[in-house]
């Protein structure tokens, strides 16, 4: 049982950590896109990651489209706030891309725009939040997404 974790431009080390530590945890694979808000050996990502980081499958794009290119036959899923669907809709199956983006501003509008019918939400009952901090986010569609598999 895997899926594919992918972080569009992410800006918060300590996220990136976690989410990579949560990856090793859930047999996923982390995928990383350029350009990040911290460098890759950025002792905040380490802390955050523990000494799990070196043992994580990791593949890291130089750009949004550079991870295209190189996974263009993968089916894909995309998660923001402006999805209509709610993210326990997915049709989860192994080795699933799951794409989350930014902290600051999630997904950029062209993936979006492109991508309305594989768009997903995580609901939020509350008007005083906007959304939800990104490694959550990543937890609660993972988790749910094993919990389809077995």
């Amino acid at each position: 049982m895997s899926y594919n974790i992918v972080l569009i431009e992410p800006e918060i080390p300590m996220n990136t950590g976690n989410i990579g530590r949560l990856s090793l945890a859930t047999g996923s694979t982390l995928h990383l896109v350029k350009p990040f808000g911290f460098e890759i050996d950025d002792s905040r990502l380490k802390r955050a990651g523990l000494d799990y980081w070196k043992h994580i499958s990791l593949f890291i794009y130089n750009s949004i489209d550079d991870f295209y290119e190189k996974n263009r036959d993968k089916t894909m899923v995309y998660f923001s706030s402006h999805g209509q669907q709610d993210y326990w809709s997915v049709d989860f199956k192994e080795d699933l891309f799951l794409i989350f983006g930014k902290e600051s501003v999630g997904l950029p509008n062209s993936i979006l725009d492109k991508n309305s019918e594989n768009l997903y939400k995580i609901p939020i009952f509350s008007t005083q939040v906007r959304s939800l901090n990104l490694a959550n986010a990543v937890s609660v569609v993972v988790y749910e997404g094993l919990r389809h598999l077995r």
